[in-house]
């Protein structure tokens, strides 16, 4: 199995838990917990700060003692856009399941000044990119123009069985700004139905990095460097959540040369 590929530990629970010492790079994190109703999770930011996203689920969330009451509105990932709760570095926080919920907790390094708040469905509107095939939708949960974070880039994608996403291929590997920057990746996948599977591949030019996985429900996969372009089977549509991170916020991605001129059709 390719090192890039993720399998959840468990069946409920803290399902995931990639660390940047897990990963082998320095800034981004990702945990995923499922809890039933009436269990809780919670803990400390640190140095770091989080996101956290209800995947599905609804949840009481808490932030050093402030009550941001009960969340989340969609009972799959499938099913429109979702809440979340930014953390600051150095608060603690604290989530109730008040229904079955996955709850993903996004991290990367923490900044001073942030304060913790609610990032609620319409915050940033849903965006459809590419055409044809290539069609998928965006929901951005914390972009890099919100001035809300020091690190953390976090974003959704439904990709429609059949059609691409992260595509054509673009990287973000070199911290050469203003033509490109360096950001760690990870990807949650999703499917609907949950048996489907997609595909991802993660490669650099000159092919010294070079794997490709089938992807299935909840899994995560890692994007170090190179190109990490997803393909969403006919049948199964894809859902994936997205945590970006590196030395500057800041999303400048390269395009891969040779399919450039998909963009005249795309």
């Amino acid at each position: 199995m390719s090192k890039l590929l993720v399998k959840p530990k468990a069946q409920s629970g803290m399902m995931q838990d990639v660390t940047p010492e897990s990963a082998g790079w320095t800034y981004v994190g990702f945990a995923l917990n499922r809890l039933k109703p009436g269990e809780r999770a919670g803990g400390e930011a640190g140095d770091k700060e989080l996101c956290l996203v209800l995947v599905n689920g609804k949840a009481k969330i808490s932030v050093d003692g402030e009550d941001f009451g009960e969340l989340g509105e969609r009972m799959t990932p499938f099913e429109g856009q979702p809440y979340a709760v930014y953390v600051p570095k150095g608060s603690k926080w604290q989530a109730e399941a008040a229904t079955d919920l996955d709850l993903a907790i996004c991290s990367a390094p923490g900044g001073e000044g942030f304060k913790a708040k609610v990032i609620r469905p319409g915050a940033h509107p849903q965006m459809t990119r590419g055409k044809g095939t290539n069609t998928r939708y965006v929901t951005n949960i914390m972009p890099e123009d919100d001035g809300s974070a020091q690190s953390l880039l976090v974003v959704e994608v439904i990709t429609p069985g059949g059609h691409t996403s992260s595509y054509p291929p673009h990287k973000h590997d070199q911290d050469n700004l203003p033509a490109e920057s360096y950001l760690e990746e990870t990807y949650y996948h999703r499917l609907n139905p949950p048996q489907g599977f997609a595909m991802q591949r993660v490669y650099t030019d000159d092919r010294s990095l070079d794997e490709t996985m089938a992807v299935e429900d909840g899994d995560v996969t890692l994007v170090p460097k190179g190109y990490h372009p997803v393909a969403a089977i006919h049948g199964y549509d894809s859902y994936y959540l997205n945590v970006m991170a590196g030395p500057k916020r800041i999303w400048k991605f390269h395009n891969a040369k040779e399919h450039e001129w998909l963009f005249t059709g795309i």
